[in-house]
């Protein structure tokens, strides 16, 4: 038996249980891990309140797609792995298929890779998620390349940070966003080569100062709602204005209109645009990689919380206090 979280019910943290459950064997394609860390998403959050781009299907649900552990069982055909191997599991299947919440959990062997020497189980659960995003947006979806300006908007969430780090190592001039000045010298000292705090500051009155007025080639936001036709200000002429994530909650309005039809790119993106095509995969994991190796790419790890803390962890996680990664214990 393994400790295991499910929710019975859709909800706020408090419906989160950690139960004992049979992890089961291993069939065709899968590998049983014993789990050793756990990375927090907020997709998690929106997934068990069954508000997220996929509904829940079947309650009691499981939960998770991001961790480290190691190999413990191989399912039949399973090649290029073996018991005993320390790996990270990336975030590329569906909550409604596997959940990695749990002592020991099945996962598809599709979604493993060697965790490098050097690298623990708390960097190996907290690397993936927001890395993957970072780099494919950046770099596979939004070719940006040295000399660009890329503002980043909730610069202190662990996607925000990654994105920081990502443009250094593009040549690119990463500007964070954040809304209070409490974290505006941690941003500097994580790779910010500016910060704008948004509360004080005027945004792209700030971005056109500190490009000549020219406007930042990639603005990147993970908040959209309202808010986007303001940023959209801030994008340079036949700059992309790129939504990775909704905390806002609230109907994203297109901005081109009102803004009197400017050159203005603008998409959604999710990393499953990633993980779903194996050569983009093959180029990120070699980036994320070597950038790991290098020292070059380091994840920011917020609060570390054990397994039976569960429901802590995700009132942290909604309460956007954190500055990083939260990352769970097992």
């Amino acid at each position: 038996m393994a400790r295991t979280v499910r929710f019975h019910e859709t909800g706020g943290p408090e419906v989160l249980r950690v139960e004992e459950l049979e992890p089961g064997e291993p069939g065709p394609g899968e590998v049983r891990l014993r789990i050793e860390a756990i990375g927090l998403n907020r997709a998690e959050v929106l997934f068990r309140r069954d508000v997220y781009i996929e509904p829940v299907k079947q309650l009691p649900a499981r939960l998770g797609n991001e961790a480290s552990g190691v190999v413990e069982a191989l399912g039949p055909d399973v090649t290029g792995f073996e018991v005993g191997q320390a790996v990270s599991v990336l975030p590329s299947f569906s909550h409604n298929d596997y959940g990695v919440y749990a002592e020991r959990a099945l996962v598809p062997a599709a979604a493993l890779v060697p965790r490098p020497d050097g690298v623990d189980a708390v960097t190996g659960a907290a690397v993936w998620m927001p890395y993957l995003t970072a780099y494919g947006a950046m770099a596979e979806i939004g070719g940006m390349r040295a000399a660009d300006v890329a503002v980043v908007n909730a610069a202190s969430s662990s996607l925000g940070l990654a994105a920081v780090q990502t443009a250094n190592r593009l040549g690119a001039t990463p500007v964070a966003v954040t809304r209070t000045r409490a974290k505006r010298e941690r941003l500097l000292a994580a790779g910010a080569a500016e910060v704008i705090v948004s509360d004080e500051e005027d945004v792209t009155g700030r971005v056109r100062e500190l490009t000549g007025g020219r406007g930042a080639e990639f603005v990147l936001d993970a908040v959209a709602g309202p808010g986007v036709t303001e940023l959209a200000r801030a994008v340079a002429a036949d700059g992309t204005l790129l939504l990775w994530g909704a905390q806002s909650g609230q109907p994203t309005p297109y901005p081109g209109f009102e803004l009197n039809m400017p050159a203005l790119n603008m998409r959604t993106f999710t990393m499953l645009e990633i993980t779903r095509d194996p050569g983009r995969l093959r180029r990120a994991k070699a980036f994320i990689t070597s950038g790991l190796r290098t020292g070059m790419l380091r994840p920011v790890v917020d609060r570390l919380f054990p397994l039976e803390e569960i429901v802590a962890a995700h009132r942290h996680l909604e309460s956007n206090e954190q500055f990083g990664k939260i990352v769970v214990t097992v």
